[in-house]
């Protein structure tokens, strides 16, 4: 381990509060697996948790602890009022790791602290430079600047992780750098591929997801490749994008009509909203499986487990081929393939572009303009959002 993450672990074991913050490639999960197994030998109760399932998934297979979701660690419960646990009932951990920490906002960071027990260690994970919550607030943020608690600022890139050019690009993109475009015939994990119109970028993206991708690297079209785009509207949007993929990577003709879009045994789709009776959440993707006409039931496969909706139920449900950058927040895929447009100029943002790219794991592949990538890179005016929360921490200071 590298001196700033020997000095985490450290900290995190002295401090009431601690945060940990870095890019990709950093170490921070390397740091939080070395805290949960010092906690294993030390026989403290540790609970690991993230904003969503996909991040609490990928943090259970990283540190083989179990993760939960804020919302499951906090036992929401919709019949019984909200949240369960709180000041009155507080969790039982001495060490709480939080990891996408960038993620929570406001409410939903008071629910946490509430549920904080007297003595405990909380340990918030994150990279400031991601795009923030889509609920009220910047509180990751908010939190560092105020000066108030120890926070651990990880810029070292490993020697693996600099061998990864989405790494390393995704650094010069946090920096304002446009990123290194390799030779158009040389193997790499990052590629630019210039479409100037939105029509021959939407073009060159379906035949990448459906045949080259698959053929050069192997990936299943479906179960690795995502597709993230900036918008929903517009040729190059999430929802026309969608309507092609599915049309070009699922010829099964049965198919379910709902709200203006269709339905297919083998599509894949995204819950678009929290429902904590079938314990699936904003974000989680699946498979659909199986209709059922006669008790008007469509079952979708998420990681393995089958979750039946009826029919009326699936406003939750939406295709996944191509989703929202904002979507795919907490989340990892092999593959990742990005439209960026100059139409896509009113969300052009650094932090969007940035987020969009350490999504991929393996490859990232962008389509589009240079003139919309250079657009994304240079604008790092982001939303400011106005929650007092670093002025009231600052006032708790002696």
């Amino acid at each position: 381990m590298a001196p700033a993450q020997i000095d985490a672990v450290s900290l995190a074991f002295k401090h009431n509060v601690l945060v940990i913050t870095g890019g990709p490639g950093t170490g921070k999960t390397t740091i939080i697996t070395t805290i949960i197994a010092l906690c294993r030998r030390l026989r403290l109760q540790t609970d690991l948790a993230a904003p969503t399932g996909r991040a609490a998934k990928r943090m259970h297979e990283a540190t083989g602890h179990p993760a939960k979701t804020l919302h499951r660690l906090l036992e929401f419960r919709f019949q019984q009022g909200g949240f369960q646990r709180n000041a009155q009932r507080p969790l039982s951990a001495k060490m709480i790791v939080v990891d996408e920490a960038s993620m929570i906002d406001t409410a939903l960071m008071h629910h946490l602290l509430q549920a904080v027990p007297p003595g405990a260690a909380l340990v918030l994970v994150g990279d400031t430079h991601q795009l923030p919550s889509v609920g009220p607030g910047n509180v990751l943020s908010d939190i560092i600047a105020s000066n108030c608690f120890t926070v651990v600022h990880l810029t070292e890139i490993f020697r693996q992780s600099k061998e990864s050019r989405i790494i390393v690009n995704a650094h010069r993109i946090c920096q304002g750098d446009m990123p290194e475009i390799a030779p158009r015939r040389q193997r790499t994990d990052f590629y630019f591929r210039d479409r100037e119109t939105p029509e021959a970028a939407l073009e060159f993206i379906v035949s990448l997801v459906s045949e080259h991708l698959p053929r050069l690297f192997g990936f299943h079209p479906r179960r690795d490749i995502q597709v993230l785009a900036p918008m929903h509207r517009g040729l190059a949007g999430a929802k026309n994008l969608n309507d092609v993929l599915q049309q070009e990577l699922n010829p099964n003709e049965t198919q379910l009509e709902r709200g203006g879009s269709a339905l297919k045994v083998g599509d894949k789709v995204m819950q678009v909203r929290n429902n904590y009776d079938k314990e699936v959440f904003n974000g989680d993707l699946g498979t659909v499986t199986k209709f059922d006409p006669v008790m008007k039931e469509m079952t979708i496969d998420f990681d393995g487990r089958a979750v039946v909706y009826e029919y009326g139920q699936l406003e939750e449900i939406a295709l996944a081929y191509a989703i929202s950058v904002h979507k795919s927040q907490g989340s990892e895929y092999p593959a990742v393939v990005m439209p960026l447009l100059t139409q896509h100029y009113m969300l052009l943002q650094r932090n969007l572009l940035y987020t969009a790219v350490t999504r991929g794991q393996k490859l990232v592949v962008l389509v589009g303009s240079r003139k919309a990538l250079a657009m994304a890179v240079k604008n790092d005016k982001v939303q400011r959002r106005y929650s007092l929360l670093r002025q009231r921490l600052q006032e708790l200071l002696p």
